[in-house]
């Protein structure tokens, strides 16, 4: 017995340790890109060609930083940027959570065919819509504001009420009666009682939809003419165009650095509750 022991251990062991190695490996592998776009920022323009690469550059050109927030719209870019992705996803991660509330555990006539209507939405590619919306907003004088950017959004996300309807399906019956018996309302059963259930998913749902309208790029290029209008995926993609020629990479590069640490930040913000939804949704299942 004890040998069989002693070989299941050492079995989970080396189990372990190629796991770990893949693992390792596989972070290696992505986050080398992140390492040689940091690196870039910071090198000459000379260093960024040199051969065999450089990896750590010699003398860290900090300047670059300085040149690409006075040089570049990179500051209204990220303003802009910011509004956007903040206002959307803050409005509509409200109106998502109470969507999905309603859907699924409010007594609504055509509840079912109304989900099925917004689902069908899904099937519909932007670029089918792209023309009509486009005209629709020059109508209403929205074209070089931001407000085709936020308006239509915050009314909510279908994947995002898709979600959270089937995140709400697990929970019984009985405690929304038994809320309403005790006297509570709809929106206090809503604000007391789901929010903090569905908590975890709304953050995982929240970090995704910020990254989709952080990085969007069609959506902006169409509607924002004026540079300092622009979104920063945008103004980078300006950049792109206008320092590439130059070969100042190292600008590009900065640029598009500054535009990850949002989306950092909102990650480590709620890393807590993404983990916490998907251990809830692998238990539950």
């Amino acid at each position: 017995m004890r040998t069989k022991d002693l070989s299941r251990t050492t079995r989970s062991r080396i189990t372990d340790v190629i796991v770990w190695i893949v693992l390792a490996a596989g972070a290696i592998f992505m986050i080398a890109p992140l390492l040689w776009m940091i690196s870039t920022s910071l090198k000459t323009q000379l260093e960024v060609f040199a051969l065999p690469p450089v990896w750590i550059p010699e003398v860290p050109q900090w300047d670059t930083y300085v040149r690409m927030w006075q040089d570049s719209y990179v500051l209204s870019g990220f303003r802009n940027s910011a509004i956007v992705a903040f206002t959307v996803t803050i409005i509509g991660t409200f109106t998502c959570s109470l969507a999905a509330f309603s859907l699924a555990k409010m007594r609504l006539p055509y509840r079912n065919a109304i989900f099925i209507g917004l689902l069908s939405g899904i099937m519909i590619p932007f670029p089918t819509i792209m023309i009509p919306q486009f005209v629709m907003f020059a109508r209403l004088g929205w074209v070089d504001t931001l407000l085709p950017l936020i308006v239509p959004a915050i009314f909510g996300n279908i994947v995002m009420i898709f979600f959270l309807r089937q995140y709400l399906e697990s929970v019984p019956n009985s405690l929304i009666e038994a809320a309403k018996i005790d006297g509570a309302s709809y929106w206090q059963i809503f604000w007391r009682m789901i929010m903090p259930i569905i908590r975890p998913a709304v953050a995982a749902q929240f970090i995704l939809w910020f990254m989709a309208v952080w990085n969007d790029y069609l959506a902006p290029i169409l509607y924002l003419n004026t540079p300092e209008k622009q979104t920063l995926q945008v103004v980078i993609a300006n950049m792109n165009v206008q320092y590439a020629t130059q070969r100042d990479y190292p600008l590009i590069m900065a640029a598009s650095f500054v535009s990850l640490l949002p989306i950092l930040a909102v990650f480590l913000v709620f890393q807590r509750q993404i983990i916490e939804s998907i251990a809830l949704t692998g238990s539950k299942g």
